[in-house]
């Protein structure tokens, strides 16, 4: 796989599977922080990647976006396979470029979309259709955790991962939230997992409650399957501008209670609230009230937690990764696909 980071030029930290292409600059996008590359270096990188990888089949993520992606559809001269992943109904950027961008695009001869916001978003803005295959996970990796140490505790616990100062992550949501929850019930805590400020974000509470507030910082995959494994509630306040919900079939798969904001995609993951709960997107109050009900209910919490449990097999990679091999098996020449096929693999998923 070949991705911007800023690791060395000799990829010194990075997995095994990465190859790095350049210095990742931060941008600005959609309510959230895109991580891109380009320019002569990269463009020089993508191409004696894709040169010396001979790859059968190209596999690119977000082509749309000024990064590597796009600098590798046009370098590259086989098939290339498209994942889209970006919810932006009103996004003029797209529909400016798009003239731009048809050389690139015209080039992909399969089209995959997250979700159905996902591919509305790339039927509008860019045409042509894609086929629906979700974001996968480990459901195993995430079903066979353990708890962190005394948690969740007799008071309860809610959990949250995202980036904290990230807005449209909805964490100031869930602040308010429990500051609504805290007084009434005194042993409650709050789990954060994710990148940020914590002590920042817990100032929006009042002094009493912000000892209440446990931070673990960005996690590795084993303690977020553990956090994950370690609340009553998991709750994912997100405000919009999601495509799908990982967070969501990450937890689902370790077998926590979800509470989320009824947006479309965290809908269809939580497929219309039998395998979640759900909550007007903003309202704190109704976040609490929902969150105080999980937490007075165990038998409520169980029944989710087995309703989840069932849903995200369909998310799991096992079926996922056949999907995307049998749209890899419709782009290759006639009689390719019988014997091995080697994939190349661009952007993070």
């Amino acid at each position: 796989m070949l991705a911007p980071c800023d690791a060395g030029a000799g990829g010194d930290g990075l997995p095994d599977f990465l190859v790095p292409a350049g210095r990742a600059v931060p941008v600005p996008y959609n309510g959230s922080v895109a991580r891109l590359a380009f320019g002569v270096r990269a463009a020089a990188r993508v191409r004696r990647w894709i040169r010396e990888g001979a790859f059968d089949v190209l596999h690119v993520h977000e082509p749309a976006a000024p990064s590597l992606s796009l600098l590798a559809c046009w370098v590259a001269e086989g098939p290339i396979v498209a994942t889209f992943h970006t919810s932006n109904p009103r996004s003029r950027a797209m529909v400016a470029s798009a003239a731009a961008l048809r050389t690139a695009l015209e080039k992909i001869s399969g089209r995959i979309a997250v979700s159905e916001a996902a591919r509305r978003t790339l039927v509008e803005h860019l045409g042509g259709d894609a086929v629906l295959i979700p974001n996968g996970v480990a459901v195993h990796r995430y079903a066979g955790a353990d708890p962190l140490p005394g948690w969740p505790g007799e008071g309860g616990a809610i959990g949250f991962l995202g980036r904290l100062d990230e807005p449209r992550k909805g964490l100031g949501v869930l602040l308010d939230a429990f500051a609504l929850l805290g007084p009434e019930r005194p042993g409650l805590r709050l789990l954060l997992a994710g990148p940020g400020d914590a002590e920042a974000a817990a100032a929006r509470l009042p002094a009493e409650l912000r000892s209440r507030v446990v931070p673990l910082g960005r996690v590795s995959e084993q303690d977020k399957a553990r956090a994950y494994r370690s609340v009553d509630v998991f709750c994912a306040p997100n405000l919009g501008g999601e495509s799908f919900g990982i967070v969501l079939t990450e937890a689902m798969s370790a077998g926590a209670p979800v509470l989320a904001s009824d947006i479309p995609a965290f809908r269809s993951v939580l497929a219309g609230g039998a395998a979640g709960e759900l909550f007007p997107v903003g309202r704190a109050d109704a976040l609490a009230s929902r969150a105080a009900a999980l937490l007075d209910d165990p038998a409520r919490r169980s029944a989710l937690s087995a309703a989840a449990r069932r849903a995200v097999r369909a998310y799991d990679w096992e079926t996922v990764a056949a999907d995307v091999a049998r749209v890899y098996e419709t782009v290759l020449p006639p009689g390719a696909a019988a014997g091995p096929v080697t994939v190349g693999g661009e952007g993070a998923r």
